[in-house]
């Protein structure tokens, strides 16, 4: 009965089974780093909430069976010396189990129901399927058998504490026992819909789900080869983080992760937009745009979106003109007038704010209120103070303002175009005048006007300005990241400083959006050889390790959020440019 393979196989401990569009997944990661014994139906409606537990039982005695779990992009599957249970996804709200030798134990997650918490499960007396109402999720959750018997149903119409679900098996005059065969659907739905119905049998609804990530692969990544023996399972981790819209989520969005990390951050968004680009325009278009969806009044863009919160608290870099910048070179049709005339007046809002509400008066350049608004939350250069003056900052507006410049050339808007122009080389200027002391940039407090520099990567990222700094200065800043590089990539903060931390989130590990940066950079600086070793070491990195929220800079080892879509995408980015830049040649000689 197994349906034949498709895509690479993955762990679950580490990544999700989804499908492009759902708001839900299968793993056993039911909270930040808590891992249950058995898979879950986990919900990223109104947060991550775990609703369902599946658990795979013998047959002949009722008691938990141990198997082996595997998933590929389209197909999840337990088996064991007895018999096998396969679940594959239908549409983005409803998957489809079948069972054959096993039965299975579908039973709410939360054992108690109060009156602002849990599940109440009862059996629908119109159609005969089996529900369950979250308060977490506000959703419902049916479950309807479409072959085989309930063995046991429990809890249904309970109130207070106490076991709530159902075990499906085969029917008695089917085998029964240890043989013969069942099938259900499980749907998360809203307030109600009509009996649950299908024309497709199970092995075609695998072979649908392996040709919509198959088709995903050949336009995410074409390119792909035996030298970048990850890309395939980049693209599985991009597309099946990706959610329709809903609630608060106004177009197809990548969150960062169906793990915990279930948000969309507003710089986070911009690296799955660049690897989106070439081959999905209209999705790398959406994942760019979410955040200026929720633009507030000050031209601030919110630190985080998600189905039912966006957050105001921090903000973050303003690395928009960099990524736009990058974007309209990657896009394959060219952004329309109006298109252009919208991203300018939202860019030119966000641009505003860091020029007005982040310089204290007579300031020439922004500040950063907190860590977690640089992006790098804990680093070491907030350490001395929080409210400081970074060139990081500095750079990152000076791109923004120089894209802002093209953009309202493009326009015709020259006056405003030569304004831009004028801010970006003030800002530069003073950046060099403020913070350079020749051999370092310093962070400077903003309140009493000290300065430092810490041995932190964050302090390095100027780079990014390429071939806008002066020869002298990115010289002396590509001397210094080269002194970040382990075996593995860029360490945040250097192996030798007595603040690196292996597992210190910003004050160690490598992190993917810091490694796009600094390459691009370094390229565009011209220190070519550099740039490629630090492409080599993150792509190897990945394929080795995954695609960890960031990694050990010692030992490789991925850590936290083991299926973040930026470092996916920061894979896909990197391996694609190695890719044509190694093809290159052939093709000029091939000519």
């Amino acid at each position: 009965m197994t349906a034949a393979r498709s895509g690479p196989a993955f762990s679950l401990h580490d990544i999700p089974f989804s499908t492009y569009g759902s708001w839900f997944d299968l793993s056993p990661v039911v909270a930040e780093k808590t891992y249950a014994e058995d898979l879950h139906l986990v919900s990223h409606q109104n947060g991550m909430h775990a609703v369902l537990r599946l658990v795979p039982l013998d047959a002949a005695t009722g008691d938990r069976a141990e198997t082996r779990v595997e998933a590929t992009p389209g197909l999840l599957s337990w088996t064991s010396a007895d018999g096998q249970i396969e679940l594959a996804y239908e549409t983005p709200d409803t998957v489809r189990l079948r069972g054959e030798g096993l039965d299975l134990r579908v039973a709410a997650a939360a054992k108690t129901l109060t009156p602002f918490s849990g599940s109440y499960f009862y059996r629908d007396p119109v159609d005969g399927a089996y529900l369950l109402t979250s308060y977490e999720t506000g959703r419902r959750y049916r479950i309807t058998v479409l072959s085989g018997a309930v063995a046991d149903s429990s809890g249904t119409e309970a109130l207070g504490s106490g076991e709530r679900g159902v075990t499906v098996t085969a029917d008695a005059d089917g085998g029964g026992g240890t043989g013969g065969a069942w099938e259900i659907a499980v749907e998360e739905l809203d307030s109600a819909r009509r009996p649950f119905t299908s024309s497709a049998t199970f092995d075609q609804v695998v072979a649908a789900a392996q040709r919509s990530f198959a088709e995903f692969a050949d336009v995410a990544a074409p390119w792909r080869s035996s030298s970048t023996p990850a890309a395939e399972l980049a693209a599985y981790v991009v597309w099946s983080a990706t959610v329709r819209p809903a609630g608060l989520v106004t177009r197809p969005a990548v969150l960062m992760s169906k793990h915990w990390m279930d948000k969309v951050w507003s710089w986070d968004h911009c690296f799955n937009a660049l690897a989106l680009a070439a081959g999905s325009p209209d999705l790398a278009w959406d994942q760019f745009s979410l955040p200026f969806d929720h633009q507030d009044d000050s031209g601030a863009l919110p630190d985080s979106v998600t189905h039912s919160e966006v957050l105001y608290n921090f903000v973050k870099p303003p690395i928009h003109g960099w990524t736009l910048g990058q974007l309209r070179r990657r896009l394959p049709e060219p952004l329309d007038r109006a298109e252009l005339a919208e991203t300018y007046h939202r860019l030119s809002r966000w641009t505003d704010f860091w020029l007005t509400a982040r310089r204290a008066p007579g300031a020439a350049l922004p500040h950063y209120q907190h860590g977690n608004d640089s992006g790098w939350d804990n680093a070491t250069t907030f350490d001395p103070q929080r409210v400081i003056v970074t060139a990081d900052l500095a750079a990152f507006l000076i791109l923004q303002l120089r894209e802002l410049a093209a953009l309202a050339t493009e326009l015709g808007r020259s006056d405003e175009a030569r304004r831009w122009t004028r801010t970006a080389d003030a800002t530069q200027a003073a950046m060099l005048d403020q913070l350079w002391t020749g051999d370092r940039f310093v962070a400077r407090a903003v309140h009493s006007g000290d300065t430092w520099s810490t041995s932190s990567l964050l302090d390095l990222m100027p780079i990014a300005l390429g071939e806008y700094l002066p020869e002298e200065v990115s010289s002396v800043l590509a001397e210094r990241i080269e002194a970040h590089l382990t075996a593995f990539g860029l360490a945040t903060e250097l192996p030798t400083s007595p603040h690196y931390l292996a597992d210190g989130y910003w004050r160690g590990p490598i992190w993917a959006p810091a490694t796009v940066l600094v390459e691009d950079g370094l390229r565009r600086a011209g220190h070519v050889r550099l740039a490629d070793e630090i492409s080599a070491r993150f792509r190897t990195l990945c394929e080795t390790n995954g695609f960890a929220e960031n990694f050990d800079a010692l030992t490789g080892a991925g850590l936290r959020d083991r299926a973040y879509t930026w470092t996916a995408s920061s894979y896909l980015l990197l391996a694609e440019a190695h890719e044509l830049r190694h093809a290159a040649p052939a093709a000029h000689t091939g000519g």
